[in-house]
């Protein structure tokens, strides 16, 4: 009999904290899934950590280093469960994370994606996520792009989906090296509302040497010119792509590219950016780099840093 879930684990160099998110996912309360570990060529002790845990529904793929969609899609390749749920190999799940999700499903039979409340985990503090909505409900549906014009609602950690939908999302983009998860959102956004459980169920490992805080070249990342056309019948859509374009600017002023800059500038409406967000797409480079080292400063998770 098919798992309920299948619990998709990419890892790649995680020796510190490999073992603490396997075991979170090993103690759920709910119990009926699979996991699927896929080592991307770690050089540590990834790999051998993961070998340690003596558990029949582990299956551990391990590979030569491909990034991060690849390591997805090749779980997505042999899971066997009816849901996927995504985590990295350094977060941490609630232990009534996959309880709480069956429990949505439940309640929503006819929907297909879902997510918690996370909040980011630093050394010595966590600091919840802000949300762009009232979360005025426990559990609310929501359209993706209205609902994450502040932080997403969809995370490579705390988003659980039926595996049916790849019919219509596609896969991960194995051409993008970062970014590759936004890029996946917007495709399941285009299709399916998403059920949104208002708790903090998931914890997000911050560290500086992921590749999230340390990929700053913009051929490594989405252009968004896939959704040119979507996104001239959805408002909510344009609004998201030019938050999403207004990051790249960013990084392109902070790269000294000014072709790039321009380029991102046009192709976004700024009546769609927040005070602040024009503020700082008019700033000098020296002045954006400041606000970055404050922002840093303060505990806050920074994107982007000069090169």
């Amino acid at each position: 009999m098919n798992p309920y879930f299948s619990v998709i684990i990419s890892v790649y160099n995680k020796e510190n904290h490999i073992s603490q998110t396997l075991s979170s996912v090993i103690n759920q309360t709910f119990k009926d899934f699979e996991i699927i570990i896929v080592n991307d060529g770690s050089k540590d002790q990834s790999l051998y950590i993961t070998k340690q845990f003596e558990d029949s529904r582990i299956t551990i793929i391990d590979q030569e280093n491909r990034g991060v969609s690849h390591a997805r899609n090749q779980g997505l390749e042999i899971a066997k469960g009816k849901y996927i749920a995504l985590l990295d190999g350094d977060d941490l799940w609630d232990t009534l994370f996959l309880e709480t999700i069956r429990n949505t499903i439940s309640i929503y039979p006819n929907e297909y994606i879902f997510t918690t409340a996370i909040a980011h985990k630093y050394d010595n503090h966590i600091v919840p996520v802000s949300y762009s909505y009232d979360l005025n409900k426990s559990i609310l549906v929501l359209n993706y792009f209205e609902a994450s014009q502040d932080h997403s609602i969809l995370t490579g950690s705390s988003a659980v989906f039926e595996k049916e939908i790849l019919s219509n999302t596609g896969n991960f983009n194995e051409s993008l090296k970062s970014g590759e998860d936004t890029d996946f959102w917007i495709r399941c956004g285009i299709h399916y509302p998403v059920v949104f459980v208002n708790k903090i169920m998931v914890h997000y490992v911050y560290s500086s040497t992921s590749l999230s805080n340390t990929s700053f070249n913009l051929n490594d990342k989405p252009n968004y010119n896939d959704y040119d056309e979507a996104e001239k019948n959805n408002v909510h859509l344009k609004k998201f792509l030019d938050r999403n374009r207004f990051s790249l600017a960013i990084l392109s002023k902070l790269n000294d590219d000014k072709t790039s800059f321009a380029f991102y500038k046009k192709s976004l409406n700024i009546n769609n950016l927040s005070f602040k967000r024009r503020f700082l797409l008019d700033s000098p480079k020296w002045l954006v780099n400041i606000l970055l080292k404050m922002k840093a400063l303060g505990g806050r998770k920074t994107y982007y840093q000069s090169l």
